[in-house]
């Protein structure tokens, strides 16, 4: 089917004069309406199909109305529902015995909320039929309900709303929200002295991937370095050192005492051994990595030190 208005509605002044232009279209007798639908639907005859369409603008137009308080120019939301509407002579069945404006009203409505969620926000919005129904009753029950100049709703409000809608409160809350605060650009101008966009004021206070590579790369080297240490631990050392230095909640000096029939000051004299072992395990293997590297990168053997390691092997067991 071809394009059904030879009037473009670029701009909101051209309202007036396309109303004016509908005027000429007569309205259809309902036995018209019916011999031209089912030339349509038996013959295809599109010239039938148009003049259906262009009887029915002037329903688009009084639909349209009702959707003038989203902000959106006027002449779209009407081509939008003219869409609608011959979506709704393509699929209209005379035989069923209702008239074409009372099934195409439900399409011109569906093709002009359709556009509204997808205009009115960049983000998206309405994605399931609970939340659709909220985004266009939400203005309407505020103003049953004495709420229409609230910016956020009261308790009660949301409550008398949430049971209107039959929607939960934080739905509301969060939609309400979503109507009263419109859109703003990140290259929106400061007001003030101070020159600068709104993208200016934003700080990522989140590590950067610089810090993050290095933090991992320092993790992984203090966990080798602790892995090879803990092999020069007995089993004894290694496991009261574990269990005082590196569990959550340290085991007591007396379940270890009990454990291996010790006294706690034995138990912490094997604790303070291993430790000290530990640490002149990690000193040893550090050094002698470090030589490594800087033989591998021609720096000699030991003679010019290179830059200290952040890596300190007392912290590895902090």
């Amino acid at each position: 089917m071809t394009a059904c208005s030879p009037f473009a509605i670029a701009q909101n002044h051209d309202i007036m004069h396309y109303m004016h232009e509908l005027r000429k279209f007569p309205m259809l007798v309902p036995e018209r309406e019916y011999a031209l639908a089912q030339d349509y639907k038996n013959n295809g005859n599109l010239n039938a199909a148009h003049k259906l369409v262009m009887s029915h603008l002037r329903l688009v137009v009084k639909v349209a109305r009702g959707y003038r308080g989203y902000g959106l120019p006027m002449g779209e939301v009407i081509s939008e529902g003219n869409v609608g509407l011959m979506q709704a002579v393509r699929r209209f069945d005379p035989d069923r015995g209702f008239r074409l404006a009372t099934y195409a009203m439900w399409w011109i409505r569906a093709a002009i909320q359709e556009y509204i969620l997808h205009s009115w926000s960049l983000v998206k919005i309405g994605t399931t039929a609970a939340q659709k129904k909220l985004f266009f009753n939400l203005r309407k029950i505020k103003g049953q309900v004495q709420a229409l100049d609230e910016g956020a709703l009261s308790p009660d409000s949301v409550r008398l709303i949430a049971e209107k809608l039959d929607v939960p409160e934080g739905d509301v809350v969060q939609m309400n929200q979503r109507l009263t605060n419109t859109d703003r650009s990140l290259n929106t101008p400061l007001r003030g002295k101070d020159e600068g966009e709104w993208q200016d004021c934003l700080i990522d206070e989140s590590a950067s991937q610089e810090v993050i590579v290095a933090d991992l790369q320092e993790m992984g080297q203090r966990r080798h370095l602790l892995s090879l240490a803990m092999r020069t631990l007995n089993e004894r050392e290694r496991h009261i050192l574990i269990e005082r230095r590196l569990r959550d909640k340290p085991t007591t000096l007396e379940d270890l005492s009990q454990h291996y029939d010790i006294s706690r000051e034995r138990v912490r004299q094997i604790e303070v051994r291993a430790f000290e072992k530990l640490q002149k395990s990690i000193r040893g293997t550090h050094r002698d990595e470090e030589e490594h590297t800087r033989y591998q990168n021609g720096t000699g053997t030991g003679i010019k030190r290179g830059p200290k390691s952040n890596v300190s092997p007392d912290s590895l067991l902090t």
